[in-house]
């Protein structure tokens, strides 16, 4: 899936029976270095409560290469290492489940992590209008971008559209919870913000914050608590293969249905990337949840500011697509 164009006859798009046989995309060097930058781009925007790094991916053209290669792991592995067996049965197990690409994708990601979490998290703080402001302009531009991609409407997809809106506004303006989060209590967490993280417009990280661990995961990374970090990873691979094979189906089989859904999804999200925001107390603060009109914002709207971070989102996200298009691996 890309952001301007149909399928095409790629390993992306073919029916899911095509998709297992031993057919791989050769990445040159260029290839995963490129790979490894939209890793870093999906990983910064995992990190704001808002913004899933599944919508990066979407936009950047991995999308359904990301998960048509984890919905390829499974049970059926062993099936494909039998064929050979030895180190040419490791091989086309590699190659079966486009492990290359995933690696270097995950590096990505994991910089990104690991170098931008403390910088975002004070911009979230300190300036949250200004960084919710840029993020509002992606997002917009986002669904813009997607809608165009959108071919024959009929009633069927614009219903998968409101749903998908629906879903996304239910979601963000469900209460957090408040507890100290167990070990098994993370685990399970993870599943199910892995699982909101690979869907654009659901953001991960929003549902870390939702479940109330949120915090005690950045402190974790920061601190490098390796117990909650290694159960935190365990829930996410766990969900992360549970979700993506049904996933992958609906993206073979419906396309276009499938592509509404997920652009409602970042639609909606647009309500928590809201960039004017106060507390409960109608000040600002760095948990502040509620929207406000941009003339009753405490310190002003800030137009000037807001709307040229808007843009400058927009701009991004669009230079993003096109990149995305662009650098497109060929199969082989």
């Amino acid at each position: 899936m890309t952001a301007s164009h149909s399928p095409q006859p790629t390993k992306q798009s073919l029916p899911s029976d095509q998709l297992d046989a031993d057919a791989t995309i050769k990445d040159s060097p260029k290839d995963l270095a490129t790979t490894y930058v939209k890793g870093i781009a999906m990983g910064a925007a995992d990190i704001v409560p808002g913004v899933s790094g599944g919508t990066i991916a979407l936009i950047a053209g991995i999308y359904e290469r990301l998960i048509n290669a984890i919905g390829s792991i499974g049970p059926d592995l062993w099936k494909v290492y039998r064929q050979q067996g030895g180190i040419k049965g490791l091989m086309a197990i590699w190659r079966h489940v486009d492990a290359t690409f995933l690696l270097v994708l995950v590096l990505g990601i994991a910089t990104s992590f690991a170098t931008l979490s403390g910088f975002i998290k004070n911009l979230l703080d300190h300036q949250p209008l200004l960084i919710w402001s840029f993020f509002f302009g992606l997002v917009v531009a986002t669904v813009v971008i997607l809608l165009s991609e959108i071919k024959r409407w009929n009633i069927a997809r614009a219903a998968l559209f409101i749903v998908g809106i629906v879903a996304a506004v239910t979601i963000s303006n469900l209460p957090p919870l408040t507890t100290e989060p167990s070990l098994t209590y993370i685990f399970f967490s993870g599943a199910l913000a892995i699982c909101a993280m690979i869907l654009p417009g659901i953001s991960g990280s929003f549902i870390l914050l939702l479940l109330g661990v949120y915090d005690r995961v950045l402190e974790a990374v920061h601190s490098f608590n390796f117990p909650i970090i290694f159960t935190l990873m365990g829930g996410m691979i766990t969900g992360l293969l549970l979700f993506t094979r049904a996933l992958k189906w609906l993206l073979a089989h419906y396309y276009q249905g499938t592509l509404a859904l997920l652009t409602g999804f970042i639609a909606g999200s647009l309500v928590k990337v809201w960039p004017w925001k106060v507390d409960e107390l109608g000040t600002l603060a760095g948990d502040a949840i509620n929207n406000v009109a941009p003339w009753h914002y405490p310190s002003g709207a800030q137009w000037f500011t807001t709307i040229g971070l808007m843009v400058l989102g927009a701009v991004l996200v669009s230079a993003l697509s096109w990149w995305g298009n662009k650098t497109k691996p060929i199969d082989g």
